[in-house]
């Protein structure tokens, strides 16, 4: 079992430079109801620490790297984030932790939902409970 689902975007450019596009339920597996993105991060800080109940999500380190770390609640992964052309794809029920951002790391996130506090999980033992279910 894999829980690193990694996409690669096509990408476009010639002399002049280079171009993605981001298109929901195309090379995005879900409709786009919200973008932010994660710059500025302090050296040794971590981030994440949390799950979702409904949310899906494509991370994209868009410039510099970080690493993340998944978890299904029996198997944890980890990935290194270094080219703005992949995305990782996060699914609903997964656990994730970041860290190692590079001094000029800006993450950007597309996700399938607005933000709901209500559908945060941000108690490891609470995942662990609901992801045996």
């Amino acid at each position: 079992m894999n829980l690193i689902k990694l996409i690669e975007f096509n990408k476009l450019g010639d002399d002049r430079g280079s171009l993605i596009s981001l298109e929901g339920n195309l090379n995005i597996p879900f409709e786009i109801r919200r973008v932010y993105y994660i710059f500025g991060t302090k050296e040794n800080i971590s981030r994440g620490f949390h799950a979702h109940k409904d949310l899906q999500q494509v991370a994209i380190c868009v410039k510099g790297s970080c690493r993340f770390i998944l978890d299904n609640g029996i198997l944890r992964q980890s990935v290194i984030l270094d080219k703005p052309n992949v995305g990782l794809y996060i699914d609903s029920m997964k656990w994730r932790e970041m860290h190692n951002f590079s001094d000029d790391c800006v993450l950007m996130v597309l996700a399938s939902h607005q933000y709901d506090e209500s559908d945060y999980i941000r108690n490891y033992d609470d995942f662990i409970t609901l992801s045996v279910k």
